[in-house]
């Protein structure tokens, strides 16, 4: 099995109407749904949904030391709005379940497989030659 990343992303300054009251309870009895619908099919592993970027702090070494900065690590329109991590077969189940993420959130869903150990200590070695 492999363990994929599915990331929501979101645009910034992107404009529509609020959702009503109605509009935002169906939204997350939808979420509900689909996760329960995760975990139930035994693909669940973990997913959250973060602040605005503006909330971000970024943490780099410069000169031997840890430096602190807010904002974003990256300035741009595009943002990480949350995520699952799903453990499935193969891609074509990952990118089953993204498509059940984007009707429900209404957002582009990236699919990412992580490395598993051996493919992970292979790129490490590869990398290090």
């Amino acid at each position: 099995m492999t363990q994929y990343l599915l990331s929501v992303h979101s645009v910034q300054g992107e404009v529509s109407a609020p959702p009503s009251e109605e509009q935002m309870q169906q939204f997350h009895k939808q979420v509900g749904i689909l996760e329960a619908e995760l975990k139930s099919a035994g693909a669940w592993v973990f997913g959250g949904r973060l602040h605005e970027p503006d909330t971000a702090t970024v943490v780099r070494m410069s000169n031997g030391a840890a430096l602190t900065t807010d904002g974003p690590f990256m300035e741009s329109k595009e943002h990480l709005g949350g995520f699952y991590i799903i453990e499935v077969e193969h891609l074509d189940a990952a990118l089953a379940w993204a498509s059940k993420v984007t009707a429900c959130v209404m957002q582009p869903i990236e699919v990412r497989p992580f490395y598993n150990e051996a493919e992970a200590e292979a790129a490490w070695n590869e990398a290090e030659a």
